[in-house]
C-alpha cells in the first residue's frame, strides 16, 4: 500500500498536466477552424482531412509522448522506491545482528586465528590454450594453482594467539576445507566473478599450502631452517615457498563484507561442525554461525592408522606420527634428528618417498631408517612385480632397512623402545613409527548435511558437475565422482585436487561443466627416479611393459630443469594429443630378461582396453597418455602405441 502512495503522489501531476495540455489542444483546434467542438467529426481528430487535421495529429504524438514519458518515469521511480525500501529494511534488521555481534565479540576473539590482510586485486589466472573440438572443457593447468611467484616471500604460519575479529555473518561463497581443491576453486571463482566474495574456513592454523612438497623437496633442502621458511629448491635448483600465495594475496574476514573488489578470505583454527543445507548455513566448533548462497566441501582426507597401534596406549601414539600437514614435518624432521631409529609402516607413495628421504639423510648421522609393508616389494600395489622388486632394490641403495611381507601383530613400549612383532614371529625394534597405511576421506558432515557417500569408495557422492546438493558441490580427496571411462572413483592426488576444485568453482558460478579430465598423479624417490601415472594403474591388472636404455636426462631433476617447473603436473600443458599413429621408426630390440628399467611405459589392461598408464622416468608425455585411454580402444600391438612417447630416442 505504502508503495502504491508513492507512486501515485508522484504520477498525479504528470496526469493533471497531460489533460490540461488536452483541453487546451482541443479548444485552440476547435477555434481556429470556426467551429463548435461538440459539431467536429469523430473521424477528423486522428485521420480526417477536414479542419485542423495537423494539429490532431500534434495532438496524438504530444499525448503518446506524454504518456511514454511517464511510463518511463514511473519505471525508474518505483525501481529506486524498492531498492531504498529493501535498503533501509536490511539496516533495520540488521542492528539485533550488531548488537549481538558486539557482545560476543570478546569471547570469539579468545579463539580466532587470522590472516589480517589487504587485496587491491585478485591476479588473473594463466592464460588457457585452445581446448580440443572433442572436449568439452579444457583441464585445468597446474600452473594457476601450484606456482605462486618465484620472488614472494614464504607465508607464515597464522599465529594462533587471539586476534580482534568479527567473524562475517553471510559469505556468498563459502570454502570448507583449506587445501589445494578450494584455493583451486577461489581461484577459479574469482576467475569468472572477478568481485566474488570467498570464504575459505579450515580448522589448519596456515595458509594453503601443496602437499607434495612435505614428502618430498623438503626433505633435500640444505638450508637448515627450512622447517621455519618451509623454502626449498627444486630439483631444477629454483627457490619457491610451498604456499601458493603470499598473505597479501588473501583479505581480512572483517573486510569481506565491504571489500569493493570482493576477494578471497581465510579464516583458520576452526572447524566446521555442522551444516543447515535447508537454511544454507553452517556452524562453527565455537558455535558461530555463517550463512551462505553456494557451498564447496573440500575437505580432504584423514591418514588412516594401525588398529593394533590406536589400541597400543599412549605411550605408542606419542611416539607415532600420522603424516600429512606442516606440523607432521616437522615434528618428523626433529624426530630424524634426535632419534636413532625410525621405522615407516607401509609401502605406497607416501611412505617410499619418506623412506628415501630419510634414507639419504641416515647417511649423514647414525639413524637407522626401516620400511615394513605387507606385500613383496615397494609399491606392490600399484606396479607390476618386476618393477615393485626393481625399485625395492632402488630404496635399499638409499640407505633403507626393508622389511616385506611384514603384518603388524602388536606394538608396546618397553624400557623406552617401542617393539613391533609381526605374525610371523619377527621383532623390530624402534624409536619411533611413521603410519603411512592411507587415507580416509573425511565425510563428518554427511549426516547433518544429509549427503550421501559412497560405499564403495568412500567420499561424498556428486553428479558429472561435482555437485551433492543444491548450491552445495564436492572437490578434492572427498569426492567419488563418476568417470565417463572408467567408472565411479574417488581420486587422492595433487593434479585431481587441482582439476576438480577449480571445476567445482566454475560450476558455482554458473558454467555446469561435466568433469571428464583425466587426472595424473607422480611420485619421485629422489632426484634420480620418477614416474608419472594415470587411470586405474592396479597390479592386480595385466600390465605390458615396454623399456630402454635411460639416458642423462631422463630424470626426475633434469625434466623440471627443462620445463622450468617442480611440480611435475605444472609442465602439463592444454595441449591435447590429436593423432595415436606411431612413427615408423623401428624400435630397438629390448631384452626385457634384464634387470634395467631406466625408462619406460606400463600399460594397464582391462578387457583388452588400456585403463592406466605408468610413465617410468618419462615425462611431459601426459597428454599423449590420456588420450590413449580416453579413446578406449584396443591395441593389437602396444610396443607401437609405445613409440608414441618417444622413449628410444636417445
Amino acid at each position: 500500500m505504502l508503495k502504491c502512495r508513492n507512486v501515485w503522489k508522484k504520477l498525479a501531476p504528470l496526469a493533471r498536466a497531460s489533460s490540461t495540455l488536452c483541453r487546451q489542444n482541443v479548444r485552440r483546434a476547435g477555434l481556429n477552424n470556426g467551429r463548435l467542438l461538440a459539431r467536429l467529426p469523430v473521424a477528423h481528430m486522428s485521420t480526417g482531412p477536414g479542419g485542423g487535421g495537423r494539429e490532431n495529429q500534434l495532438y496524438v504524438l504530444l499525448v503518446g509522448a506524454a504518456f511514454l514519458g511517464g511510463g518511463a518515469y514511473a519505471y525508474h521511480t518505483v525501481k529506486r522506491d524498492q531498492q531504498r525500501y529493501q535498503d533501509r529494511i536490511a539496516e533495520i534488521s540488521s542492528r539485533a545482528q550488531r548488537a549481538a555481534s558486539d557482545k560476543a565479540a570478546i569471547p570469539v576473539q579468545s579463539k580466532a586465528s587470522v590472516l589480517l590482510i589487504s587485496l587491491s586485486a585478485v591476479p588473473e589466472p594463466a592464460p588457457e590454450a585452445a581446448p580440443s573440438t572433442e572436449e568439452q572443457s579444457p583441464p585445468a593447468s597446474d600452473a594457476e594453482v601450484a606456482a605462486p611467484s618465484e620472488t614472494t616471500e614464504a607465508a607464515p604460519a597464522v599465529d594462533s594467539t587471539p586476534a580482534s575479529l568479527k567473524f562475517p555473518s553471510h559469505a556468498p561463497y563459502l570454502l570448507i576445507g583449506g587445501g589445494t581443491a578450494s584455493f583451486a576453486a577461489a581461484r577459479s571463482i574469482r576467475a569468472r566473478d572477478p568481485g566474488a566474495r570467498v570464504l575459505i574456513v579450515t580448522d589448519e592454523p596456515d595458509l594453503p599450502y601443496m602437499r607434495p612438497p612435505l614428502s618430498k623437496e623438503l626433505w633435500f633442502s640444505d638450508d637448515p631452517s627450512v622447517t621455519e621458511t618451509l623454502r626449498f629448491k627444486q630439483w631444477n635448483g629454483k627457490e619457491r615457498s610451498i604456499y601458493f600465495q603470499p598473505p597479501s594475496f588473501y583479505i581480512n574476514p572483517e573486510q569481506l563484507d565491504s571489500a569493493e573488489n570482493g576477494g578471497v578470505a581465510v579464516l583458520t583454527g576452526r572447524k566446521v561442525v555442522h551444516m543447515d543445507v535447508r537454511g544454507n548455513k553452517v556452524k562453527l566448533d565455537d558455535d558461530t554461525e555463517i550463512s551462505y548462497d553456494k557451498c564447496l566441501i573440500a575437505t580432504g582426507g584423514v591418514p588412516r592408522n594401525l588398529q593394533v597401534i590406536e589400541r597400543a596406549g599412549e605411550e605408542v601414539m606419542k611416539r607415532t606420527t600420522l603424516f600429512r600437514k606442516i606440523e607432521d614435518f616437522k615434528s618428523l624432521d626433529k624426530v630424524s634428528r634426535n632419534m636413532k631409529s625410525i621405522t615407516i609402516i607401509g609401502g605406497g607413495f607416501l611412505g617410499s618417498e619418506l623412506a628415501c628421504a630419510l634414507g639419504r639423510r641416515s647417511t649423514e648421522s647414525d639413524l637407522e631408517v626401516i620400511q615394513m609393508f605387507p606385500e613383496k616389494g615397494n609399491m606392490g600395489k600399484v606396479l607390476p612385480e618386476y618393477l615393485s622388486n626393481w625399485t625395492t632394490e632402488k630404496v635399499k641403495k638409499e640407505g633403507v632397512k626393508i622389511i616385506s611381507e611384514a603384518l603388524v601383530k602388536s606394538v608396546t613400549f618397553k624400557d623406552d623402545t617401542l617393539e613391533i612383532k609381526l605374525k610371523d614371529g619377527r621383532l623390530v625394534k624402534t624409536d619411533h613409527i611413521v603410519a603411512a597405511v592411507g587415507l580416509e576421506p573425511n565425510v563428518d558432515l554427511a549426516k547433518s548435511a544429509g549427503l550421501e557417500v559412497d560405499s564403495d569408495f568412500g567420499g561424498y557422492r556428486v553428479n558429472a558437475e561435482l555437485q551433492a546438493r543444491s548450491n552445495i558441490w564436492v572437490a578434492g580427496d572427498a569426492a567419488c565422482f563418476y568417470d565417463i571411462r572408467l567408472g565411479r572413483r574417488r581420486v587422492e592426488h595433487h593434479d585431481h585436487a587441482v582439476v576438480s576444485g577449480r571445476l567445482a568453482g566454475e560450476n558455482m558460478t554458473g558454467a555446469s561443466k561435466p568433469y571428464w579430465h583425466q587426472s595424473m598423479f607422480w611420485s619421485d624417490l629422489g632426484p634420480d627416479v620418477g614416474y608419472e601415472a594415470i587411470g586405474i594403474v592396479d597390479s592386480s591388472l595385466p600390465t605390458v611393459g615396454v623399456f630402454a636404455k635411460a639416458t642423462a636426462k631422463d630424470t626426475p631433476k633434469a625434466a623440471t630443469e627443462q620445463s622450468g617447473t617442480g611440480i611435475r603436473s605444472e609442465s602439463e600443458t592444454e595441449d591435447t594429443a590429436t593423432s595415436t599413429v606411431a612413427p615408423s621408426t623401428p624400435a630397438p630390440a629390448v631384452d626385457q630378461n634384464r634387470d634395467d628399467y631406466g625408462k619406460g611405459v606400463i600399460f594397464y589392461l582391462r578387457d583388452k582396453v588400456v585403463v592406466g598408464i605408468i610413465l617410468w622416468n618419462v615425462f611431459n608425455r601426459m597428454p599423449i597418455a590420456r588420450k590413449i585411454i580416453k579413446d578406449g580402444e584396443e591395441h593389437a600391438d602396444l610396443n607401437e602405441v609405445a613409440k608414441l612417447f618417444n622413449i628410444h630416442e636417445d
